[in-house]
Order: structure tokens, then C-alpha cells, then sequence
């Protein structure tokens, strides 16, 4: 964000809004910016994830080399030994120990400091220390750990030196450790909190009394003061939600602001029309729609034929039939003589669904083509990589109007895209985009065009109350009839390394049978870096340049094997993509850019290669794009996780279930929400620093009453318009910082 405060702010959030650099300086920010924390709210709002006392003990049995530990222990043995390579200085070698097991820790100095430090560490006492545990013959070991010490009582003991920990112990001995980096250890941290509290001082509150007395909760600054200054746990947490709730509301409110924004706002109004294009397309149909499809199109042709916009989110499990209802609702839109557009997060789905929507529609999608049906219409799609010519044209047919239906990526949102009347912008996938980005379009044309989300990935409520609080959700809970099951079995490898040939067996299996395959990659080629979890001894994880010519030239030979990658030429991606489609090639080897959207009814099998490498959701969308007929299926996850690691957790729970709901929950529990107000959501200035929307969820229901309340009893509180732009400004911010 700008460094420069904007006017529209009140005092506190001035105060609130102040660059780091201001009060700490250029070089402290920018170790700051490591952890994506950019103004003083960022800072104050970066709270310890967990206090310790001095009267705990850690289990030192269970600590693992390479990880950053805060722990308690009791000092067992203090030795000194001379180095004899190193005049002048000794090493320090404090034994510690929990009662049963112990741990060596190891320090390095000139004899004086050395001297020091053993006087800190006579044997008995008890302190805490802070470090990565490394590995010495094989056995865990900290080397200079930061470390306070306390008598038994937990009060502090020795002398506090202002570069240890220990200046930053709270008066009851509670220690604070904050999310850190090398460049920011915990007490650095907590040291620019007292400095930051210090600079601001109390300022008025983010939130009217009545709410807060409604909510419970404290005030915003004593709350800042309390975290990280707690007088007792009970303090920490009742300061900790009050910091939930803050987040909660200003969520709340820009949402109810947009919700409002949205209904004052005029949209073309669409009704059906008889005898047009949808119409025409209904009849020619060779299937039933499921009650589903039925009730929710009813539901959007209503709210089209409104000249209030749309604001839909529907959400429906794999393959449950959400393009045939946004394609319904494109062809009403193109009935009232608007166009409607289709957003999806990548080039292949969007290749994808340009195939989908002109084979559903036939030569109802060729308009302007000799032989094409009176009421006809185009269809244009506009991708990033696609060549001059075919760009030119499609903007051309944009401009004019000719395409009634606009299919795209991110390409959609550029300045050289001009409509000729839009009317309807259906984004697919919203988790991959963001608020910002979707009001991108809307924004462009004199009518508010209606809006229309879709997402295969199921919503607790609570996230749809967050995330999406500015659409009214529809779900499609059904499958169209005739689709098969999918078994889906783990492949782990450590015991059973003999399953992964049998794997490529059952591949030529199902291609022996006329189906085809799929085999999924974490990464292209070496070069990539590995997103592999922490743990030694692990393989790298497979990739699509070395696995697909392995698998052609070895237990695949003679079917054909094809590969397919986001750093292919775009004509390149269309031209495999088609090939497989049609049946040319029997094998694909890929990335995740088949996640969503691709449909090749023939595909009943599946391979994914480190399978631990991928979020519950993408392997639950992964495995979607086989089982889309009445052909069974079949999905192996292939895995070297421990059998005890989270990621072999995430793999059994996706084996376990299809059920969607069950595992977006998993999914959320086990992630960040990321960016739901900006562009991106994966955004890294995300306004959700402590709401966990799954955890917290009574806070986001009662925080989205009351933000109505408020906004309903005192809509010119200047404090409401504060909360909105301070709010969005992480949404700007992020949006200029991708460029």
C-alpha cells in the first residue's frame, strides 16, 4: 500500500494505517514485509500464537531435528571444556532434562562469556529456550538457543540482558512466541509491539460501545495492550478474540456495504423470451436436468428478469451440472440482446468450456455463419497466449457484438476488451479470483451487469457468510443420473512399492477396455522448486518431463502417451487437450491444470504422483474429472508420506469420502482462508490475520447481525467508512503489488 495516509481516515485509523517504517525504521520494516506485515495494525495485530509459563516442562522425547521449538525444561548438568583448537575460548555443554528424557544443548564463547552463561545455568533451575533443534550423532540437540531462566516459582532468576528473551517477559513470567523468522526471532518481535503501543498511545475505537457490550468484548486498544502485555492466559485470550472480532466486523461490513451498493445499482433486465435461442436450446436436450438444475434456473431467471443485479454464488460437487445452468442463463441474457461472459481461473478450462458450450449449443453457437439458425449467436474465446490474428477477432466479434458469448481467462479484464452490452459475467472457480477482479468487469458497462459464481468446491456457511457475503448461495446437492462410483485407494509406497507397478498395470487395464487415463504431477521438470513437506530421506516429487517419456518408453509402451503443462504454447495445450478428448491418445501425464473443468467421459482412471503434495480439495477435484459417465472409476494416490504424517491424514480422508462438504471442511481446517476481500486468494495481505471462519463461526454469524445493525441505526458513522476502505486497501494493495 501507498506510504502516504489517505485523508479520508479518522485519527485512529491514521494511527492504525502507519507505515512500520515510521515508527521503526526502513530496515526493520523490510525484515517486517518477510512476514507480509506493512502498517502498525499489521504489527499489533501479529499476536503470539502461544505463551509460555515458567512452571511448564516439554516433553523433550518427541522434539524433531529441523524444527523450531519453544521449550521448558530443567537443567540437569552444567560442563565446560576446553577448546584446544581455539585459544581463548570454551564450549559449554547444559544438560537438559523433563523428568525422563534429556537433551543436550551446546554454547560457544570466549571464557569470560562462557563464565556468564554458567552462572545462568546452575543445575536445578528451570528455564525456557527457544531454537532449532539440530542433530549431533545422531541425537536432537539446540546449539545457542535464546533462553530465560526461573526459580521454581516462575519468577525470573539472573540478570536480564536487553539482547535475550528475557527483557521481554511478562511481569508474571508469561512469555510470548510470536510467528518468527531468522531476521525476526519472537523477542524482537515482541520488543517493536511495545514500541509500535508506545508511538500510537489510546486512540477512539474502531467500534461503537453498543457493539462492543452486545459482543463482550473489550476495546481495540486495550485489547492491543493485553496481548501482548497479558496480565494471565485468561487476559491473552479475551484480548485474542476481541482482535477476532475486529476482523469479523470490518468483514461483516464491507459485505453488508456491498450487498446494499449492489441493490441501489440498475442491471439490464433480462426475462425469458419465447421462442428464442434458450428456448430452442431446451428442446433439443437429450437429457433430463435434475430437479436441481430445474429449481435453481427458475431461481436465476427470476432474479435476471430483474433490473436489481444478480449476485449468485452456486455451488455444486463435481460434476453435478453447474455449466449447463450458467449456459441457460447466458442464453436468456443473449435473448434480451445482452452478452454474457464466462471467467475461468486458467487457459485449459477455458479451452475447455469453449469446446463444451459450442458442442452443447451446435449450430445454435455458430451466428453469422451461412446455414446457422436465425437466432443464433457466437461464441469468441479470449486467452493471454492466443495468437495476433485469432485475438484481433475475437475482440472484434466483442466490440461488435457478434459474440453473444464471451469465453475467457484473466485476459477478459484488460483495457482493449470493449462489449457491446454486457449483461451477465459468470466466473468460474472463484476461490482462483477474487471481489476486486470480478468487479473488474462489472464495472466496465452503464448497466450493472448481473453476476453469477460458481464453484465445485463446497462452502461451510460460515465461509459463504466471509467469503462470499456479497452473493446469496444456491447449491446443486444431486448428480445427474448414470454416473458411476470411484474407488479410490492410497499407494503407499514405504510398505508396498510393489503397488505402483501394479498401478501402471491397471492403466493398461483400463485402456485395454477402450477408456483412457490420466496421471497427475506435482511439477513440470526438475528445475521446478518441490513443494515437498519437511522430512528427511524423502524422493523429490515426480514430474511431467521425466515421468511421461519413463512411462512411454517402459511399463506404457505402445499406448499413447501424451503430456500436457501450463508452460506450453497455448495451441500446443488446445491441440493435446483435443487429441485426448476425441480419444486420440489414451494417456495424458499433466499437472494440475486438468483440476477443474475438463470433461472426457472416456477417462475411468487415475494416477497421482505424491499425492501429499496436494490440499484435500485439489485431489477431491482432481479425482472429479474421471467417473463422468456410467463407467467406473477408478484413483490411485500414490504417496511416501509417514503413515503418521498430516499429509497421510489428508490422503486417507480424500480415500475415505466423495462427500465434498466433509472435505472442504478438512480442507479449511488444515489452511488459511487467504485474500477473500481482494484479488486473489491466495492474496499475501490477507484482512483475515486470526479469523479462522470454521473455529470462529458463532463470532462470524453474530458479527454479520450486527454489522447490518449498525450500518441499518447509524449509516453516516464516519467510523463504517473507515472500517470498508481500511479494509479494501489490503485488497488494493494487493492488487498493485501483483502488478
Amino acid at each position: 500500500m501507498d506510504d502516504v495516509v489517505s485523508p479520508w481516515l479518522t485519527r485512529a485509523q491514521e494511527e492504525l494505517h502507519r507505515p512500520i517504517a515510521e515508527v521503526l525504521g526502513t530496515r526493520t520494516a523490510k525484515a517486517f514485509s518477510a512476514l507480509h506485515l506493512a502498517t502498525l495494525k499489521d504489527l499489533l495485530s501479529h499476536i503470539p500464537r502461544r505463551y509460555l509459563s515458567g512452571t511448564e516442562t516439554t516433553e523433550l522425547g518427541r522434539l524433531v531435528p529441523g524444527s523450531e521449538v519453544a521449550l521448558v525444561a530443567d537443567v540437569a548438568r552444567v560442563e565446560v571444556h576446553n577448546m584446544a583448537n581455539r585459544p581463548g575460548q570454551e564450549r559449554l555443554e547444559v544438560t537438559l532434562t523433563d523428568g525422563r528424557d534429556t537433551l543436550p544443548v551446546t554454547f560457544f564463547g570466549k571464557k569470560w562469556l562462557v563464565s556468564y552463561w554458567q552462572k545462568q545455568f546452575t543445575a536445578s533451575t528451570h528455564g525456557i529456550f527457544v531454537g532449532k533443534v539440530g542433530s549431533f550423532r545422531d541425537r536432537p540437540q539446540l546449539t545457542h538457543p535464546d533462553f530465560v531462566m526461573f526459580d521454581r516459582d516462575g519468577r525470573i532468576t539472573g540478570k536480564a540482558d536487553k539482547k535475550t528473551m528475557a527483557t521481554q517477559v511478562m511481569r508474571n513470567g508469561l512469555v510470548g512466541l510470536y510467528p518468527a523468522t531468522s531476521k525476526l526471532p519472537t523477542w524482537t518481535i515482541a520488543e517493536c509491539a511495545t514500541l509500535a503501543l508506545a508511538q500510537t498511545g489510546r486512540q477512539d475505537d474502531t467500534l461503537p460501545d453498543w457493539l462492543r457490550g452486545e459482543a463482550e468484548i473489550m476495546g481495540l486498544w486495550d485489547a492491543f495492550e493485553t496481548v501482548h502485555h497479558p496480565r494471565d492466559l485468561p487476559s491473552a485470550q479475551a484480548a485474542s478474540e476481541r482482535l477476532v472480532w475486529e476482523e469479523a466486523v470490518a468483514t461483516q461490513v464491507t459485505m453488508a456495504r456491498r450487498r446494499r451498493q449492489a441493490a441501489v445499482r440498475e442491471a439490464p433486465a433480462c426475462p425469458p423470451t419465447r421462442g428464442g435461442l434458450l428456448e430452442e436450446f431446451d428442446s433439443r436436450l437429450p437429457f433430463t436436468p435434475t430437479d436441481g438444475q430445474v429449481h435453481v434456473g427458475r431461481q436465476i431467471a427470476a432474479e435476471l428478469g430483474a433490473t436489481t443485479p444478480m449476485q449468485r454464488l452456486l455451488q455444486g460437487e463435481v460434476g453435478s451440472g453447474k455449466t449447463l445452468v450458467a449456459l441457460r442463463a447466458m442464453l436468456q441474457v443473449v435473448d434480451a440482446g445482452y452478452q454474457a461472459v464466462l471467467m475461468a481461473p486458467t487457459e485449459v478450462l477455458a479451452q475447455q468450456h469453449h469446446r463444451t458450450i459450442t458442442t452443447l449449443l451446435g449450430d445454435l453457437g455458430q451466428g453469422h455463419v451461412l446455414g446457422a439458425p436465425a437466432n443464433a449467436t457466437g461464441v469468441a474465446l479470449l486467452t493471454g497466449s492466443m495468437a495476433a490474428a485469432p485475438t484481433r477477432d475475437a475482440l472484434t466479434r466483442i466490440a461488435d457484438g457478434s459474440a453473444g458469448i464471451v469465453i475467457g481467462t484473466h485476459a477478459l479484464l484488460g483495457g482493449r476488451v470493449e462489449y457491446a452490452g454486457l449483461g451477465l459475467v459468470v466466473v468460474d472457480e472463484q476461490h482462483r479470483f477474487g471481489v476486486e477482479q470480478r468487479g473488474v468487469l462489472t464495472s466496465r458497462a452503464d448497466l450493472h451487469p448481473h453476476e453469477l459464481v460458481l464453484t465445485a468446491t463446497p462452502i461451510p456457511r460460515s465461509v459463504a457468510m466471509t467469503v462470499f457475503g456479497d452473493l446469496q448461495v444456491s447449491s446443486l446437492t444431486e448428480l445427474p443420473s448414470g454416473r458411476a462410483d470411484v474407488q479410490t485407494t492410497v499407494v503407499d509406497l514405504p510398505r508396498h512399492r510393489s503397488w505402483l507397478d501394479r498401478a501402471w498395470q491397471r492403466i493398461r487395464e483400463e485402456v485395454d477396455q477402450g477408456h483412457q487415463a490420466f496421471v497427475v504431477c506435482p511439477r513440470i521438470d526438475a528445475h521446478e522448486a518441490d513443494e515437498a513437506e519437511t522430512g528427511e530421506g524423502r524422493p523429490p516429487s515426480a514430474t511431467v518431463e521425466e515421468l511421461a517419456p519413463m512411462l512411454a518408453s517402459g511399463p506404457l509402451q505402445g499406448l499413447r502417451v501424451e503430456s500436457l503443462h501450463s508452460r506450453m504454447d497455448s495451441a500446443d495445450k488446445d491441440a493435446v487437450m483435443a487429441r485426448f478428448t476425441a480419444g486420440e491418445s489414451q494417456v495424458l501425464v499433466s499437472t494440475t491444470v486438468i483440476e477443474v473443468g475438463v470433461d472426457v467421459p472416456d477417462a475411468t482412471a487415475m494416477v497421482i504422483m505424491d499425492a501429499d503434495r496436494f490440499g484435500v480439495s485439489q485431489l477431491h477435484q482432481l479425482r472429479g474429472r474421471i467417473g463422468r459417465s456410467d463407467l467406473p472409476g477408478l484413483c490411485l494416490l500414490v504417496t511416501s508420506a509417514p503413515i503418521d504424517s498430516p499429509a497421510m491424514a489428508r490422503i486417507s480422508a480424500v480415500a475415505g469420502t466423495r462427500d465434498g462438504f466433509a472435505l472442504a471442511e478438512l480442507d479449511l481446517a488444515q489452511r488459511r482462508e487467504g485474500n477473500v476481500l481482494g484479488s486473489t486468494q491466495a492474496g499475501r495481505r490477507s484482512p483475515l490475520r486470526l479469523l479462522k471462519v470454521l473455529e470462529h463461526a458463532d463470532i462470524v454469524a453474530a458479527a454479520r447481525d450486527l454489522a447490518e445493525r449498525w450500518i441499518e441505526e447509524t449509516p453516516e458513522d464516519p467510523r463504517l467508512e473507515d472500517m470498508v476502505r481500511s479494509t479494501e486497501m489490503l485488497a488494493e494493495g494487493d492488487l498493485m503489488e501483483q502488478g
